[in-house]
């Protein structure tokens, strides 16, 4: 079976942004299948340059040590000029990335209800080094505080999704109408 591909008229590189669980990678991955461009995970790109999870990344070189990675990867790889790139949750939180992207490319922010984010991350703590043995209720807590800190930075985006679940089609009515 065909699939069908949708013309898409912005022709620059597309970020998701948002926080760990709100879909960036999914939605990414279908609009780039949908319209015909390339996708990139940045975590999943970084992991590929490093040989390591991000959990190996995160268990040797700290926090620290991997946001400057991140920014590093992030602001020097050569994206395809129309390519879908996903970013980490924290990702736009450090240095100028935010600033980067927003002058790159169009950011897509991603904001999705706490409850929905911890039922989505309560199955891939292990995954993911931020949360890992944290409870279901240390998780609602963590994501609460995660959020708040970031949010700043997420609003920085030049479009704000506001539905838990965003189809590649709404993404594209959006950008056809900026």
């Amino acid at each position: 079976m065909h699939s069908q591909e949708s013309e898409l008229n912005y022709q620059g590189i597309i970020f998701f942004i948002g926080f760990m669980g709100c879909g960036k990678t999914r939605l990414g991955k279908k609009l780039a299948n949908k319209t015909n461009r390339p996708f990139v995970d940045l975590d999943e790109l970084i992991a590929e340059i490093q040989g390591k999870t991000i959990s190996q990344i995160f268990e040797e070189i700290g926090e620290t040590g991997f946001r400057e990675l991140e920014m590093q990867t992030l602001q020097n790889s050569p994206f395809a000029l129309n390519a879908i790139v996903s970013t980490g949750g924290g990702a736009p939180c450090f240095y100028n990335n935010m600033d980067w992207m927003n002058a790159n490319g169009l950011t897509f922010f991603i904001d999705t209800p706490i409850p929905i984010l911890a039922s989505r991350l309560i199955n891939a703590k292990t995954k993911r080094p931020l949360i890992v043995n944290k409870s279901y209720e240390e998780l609602i807590q963590f994501i609460d505080s995660k959020l708040l800190e970031r949010r700043q930075f997420y609003q920085q985006a030049q479009l704000t999704l506001n539905q838990a679940d965003v189809s590649p089609e709404m993404v594209i009515k959006l950008i056809d109408v900026c």
